[in-house]
């Protein structure tokens, strides 16, 4: 089921990415999605996310959860390394800071409900999964 999951994840993002944004900002299960474009930590060469994002006044918060995997997903590392990346929302490309948040900030509480009302509720599903605090990702608008 989890590879089912997994190609049906791919398949949306290659739908994103290939109709540049004209298809996919609301394709999978009505979630609104953006395209993170980070740098690879070790590689250098760009790396592309379709996430589910909710939006905190003009900010944009995405969540590390890797579907409650014990391993946080490799574009966490990405864009720790190198802050400075891009957005993309259906069309729009926006340069953004990625600052990644955890239980002990004092907005991490609020954000989290957030996003996880626009996934509807999966992310405290997938934190029940996993020791690991999961993380919440600022986007801010360079």
């Amino acid at each position: 089921m989890a590879n089912l999951f997994g190609n049906v994840l791919k398949a949306h993002q290659w739908i994103y990415e290939n109709s540049h944004g004209a298809l996919g900002h609301k394709l999978l299960f009505g979630n609104p999605t953006l395209l993170l474009r980070s740098m690879g930590r070790k590689t250098g060469q760009e790396r592309t996310n379709a996430l589910t994002y909710a939006r905190d006044g003009r900010n944009y918060l995405v969540t590390a959860s890797n579907g409650g995997s014990p391993r946080p997903p490799g574009w966490l590392a990405n864009v720790k390394s190198h802050p400075q990346c891009e957005i993309q929302i259906g069309t729009q490309r926006i340069p953004v800071t990625a600052t990644a948040t955890y239980p002990q900030n004092p907005e991490y509480a609020r954000r989290f409900r957030l996003v996880d009302k626009v996934n509807k509720g999966r992310y405290t599903q997938y934190q029940t999964m996993t020791s690991r605090p999961i993380a919440v990702v600022v986007l801010t608008p360079r």
